[in-house]
């Protein structure tokens, strides 16, 4: 089974910056096929709210109205890898562009939560959002490994 398809971006606030964090997603996103496009975008200003719309208009001008979005949020679905990996086959089914979206340190204004085709988690615990992005790019790395066969994902424990 190929899982290669429908453009990957992944569309996340906050700057790029040279460190380890950033080594791991560029290190997963060139496993990836096809290769995601990173997209970052500048840290909102003002009060909270403020930043949040802010934010949430920079993201929204980086969406089209066919892309298949997938928002990461504290209150979203938290898959196992194997089911993230079933969900990920059926969004590259779709032929839709995929964007997964990650917001700033406020979090996505309700808009995004709203445009969104799905909403998942990646935990309860707060991350940095290199981190954040290094984990997405990792967990898209072992989805497509999955679809595919490949030995990297290892579903049984030891």
């Amino acid at each position: 089974m190929t899982v290669a398809g429908a453009r990957l971006r992944i569309v996340a606030i906050g700057r790029d910056t040279r460190g380890p964090e950033a080594d791991l997603v560029a290190r997963y996103a060139e496993r990836l096929q096809p290769r995601p496009e990173i997209v970052s975008l500048p840290d909102g200003t003002g009060s909270p709210a403020e930043i949040k719309r802010r934010e949430a208009d920079a993201i929204l001008r980086r969406l089209t109205a066919d892309d298949l979005v997938i928002a990461l949020d504290l209150d979203g679905k938290t898959p196992d890898s194997a089911a993230f990996a079933a969900m990920l086959a059926s969004w590259r089914e779709s032929g839709r562009p995929l964007a997964f979206v990650i917001g700033g340190a406020e979090g996505l204004e309700r808009r995004i939560i709203e445009r969104a085709d799905a909403v998942l988690s990646l935990g309860r615990l707060t991350l940095p959002h290199l981190l954040a992005r290094a984990v997405l790019a990792e967990q898209l790395y072992r989805a497509q490994c999955i679809l595919t066969g490949h030995p990297y994902h290892r579903a049984g424990r030891p």
